[in-house]
């Protein structure tokens, strides 16, 4: 019955990550973009955003970011602490 307790919780942190990572991200890339353009007025001229959703999607931009760079070094670790004597995780 360990076992089986294990594994669920295993699955379950497996999935979480998969769903913020596969999905969660591009949700976040997606609301950035949504953000950064503009609203159309019922006379169907643009309105440009305000500089608060500006704001909003460059911090939308700013964790995407983040979020991939980290990814990328931490898949990089251990040729960074062999090679170059670097240790970041």
């Amino acid at each position: 019955m360990n076992l089986v307790h294990k594994t669920i919780e295993s699955l379950w942190q497996v999935v979480a990550i998969g769903l913020v990572l596969g999905a969660g991200l591009p949700m976040v890339f997606a609301f950035g973009v949504r953000f950064m353009s503009g609203s159309v007025n019922a006379d169907g001229s643009v309105s440009k955003p305000t500089t608060t959703v500006k704001a909003a999607g460059v911090l939308c931009f700013v964790v995407v970011l983040v979020a991939v760079v980290t990814g990328i070094l931490f898949v990089m670790k251990d040729f960074l602490a062999h090679d170059l004597g670097i240790h970041l995780f």
